[in-house]
């Protein structure tokens, strides 16, 4: 079962459902669509799959498996592909989308590891030197004029990129993350426990559609993160899992109401890790999304690279 297949349940419909085992010193819950780990320095984390988001008004999905690579091709009505490679385990290596042409632009490759990465996905760097306004840092989407947004999601880092990271690495190191400015999603809501946002609240993205799309428009390339939060009611499993669902939610939503590529992002969920509002009691404010581009990260701080020509693809 993919990501994004548990509809209309509610936490508690999955913390019944979910099962636990303790795996080499780490506990590892598993829901029906995905996992959620905890090592034993007490660090816990969640793992979907977001591929079911590339489903939506697909022509036909193909699968095949190849020397331990499974390789999902996602055709689409206009007869573009997008291509993911996941490794044995799941994890995904790279993702591609191919033009009607044959034209193929490689959006994310994440198959490197450095060898420095603990755990293989987990980066020891220093918080950021923030020189901008903190206004400009992380903005608000509820008081952000359309230009603001727009100017955040081309926005460079904050400081210089030492090199190019995974996705699993910019995931789940908070600072390697924090090089790049964000958006507070604030004017969509969750109510407590939820994930759904309320057809009345889907409107309110539509500002942050607009810059995705115009920022994706200039440079196909462009890969943004969707991070899911929550309150700090609850326990932690509990919560990890809500804030992956809510961030996925957003996600489905951008793409099917808003046309945002599903090829240009990726989501997550942290919980309770980064509250907004520094209160152990029900808050509005902390259960939220935040948007983030992280192009620079993963292609370690090189200039967003122009489309190639027509008829040429980049080297693989």
């Amino acid at each position: 079962m993919v990501a994004g297949a548990v509809i209309g349940a509610t936490i508690a419909d999955l913390a019944n459902q979910r099962q636990e085992v303790v795996e080499g010193g780490r506990t590892v819950y598993t829901e029906p669509d995905r996992i959620i780990i905890r090592d034993p320095s007490g660090q816990e984390y969640v793992r979907g799959n977001d591929l079911y988001r590339f489903r939506y008004g697909a022509r036909d999905i193909r699968s095949e498996t190849i020397g331990g690579e499974t390789r999902t091709v996602v055709i689409r009505p206009d007869g573009s592909e997008v291509i993911t490679v996941v490794d044995s385990d799941g994890q995904l290596l790279r993702r591609i989308r191919r033009d009607p042409g044959g034209r193929e632009i490689i959006i994310i490759d994440n198959s490197y590891r450095d060898p420095r990465a603990v755990g293989g996905f987990y980066v020891d760097v220093p918080p950021p030197v923030v020189n901008i306004p903190y206004d400009r840092y992380i903005v608000d989407a509820a008081d952000a004029s359309p230009d603001v947004i727009y100017e955040t999601m081309e926005a460079p880092p904050v400081q210089r990129i030492e090199r190019r990271y995974s996705l699993d690495e910019i995931r789940y190191s908070p600072n390697v993350r924090m090089q790049m400015p964000s958006i507070d999603v604030n004017t969509i809501n969750f109510d407590t426990g939820s994930w759904t946002i309320p057809p009345d609240q889907a409107a309110r993205l539509q500002a942050i559609a607009d810059g995705l799309n115009r920022a994706i428009q200039r440079n196909p390339r462009e890969v943004f993160l969707i991070e899911g939060h929550t309150d700090a009611v609850g326990n932690d499993v509990d919560n990890l899992s809500l804030s992956d669902r809510r961030a996925q939610a957003a996600a489905e939503l951008l793409t099917q109401q808003f046309g945002v590529p599903a090829e240009n992002l990726t989501s997550q969920g942290y919980g309770k890790q980064y509250l907004k509002e520094q209160t152990d009691g029900p808050s509005r404010i902390n259960r939220r999304v935040t948007v983030r581009r992280i192009t620079p990260l993963l292609n370690g701080g090189q200039a967003s690279l122009p489309p190639p020509p027509p008829g040429t693809a980049p080297p693989r």
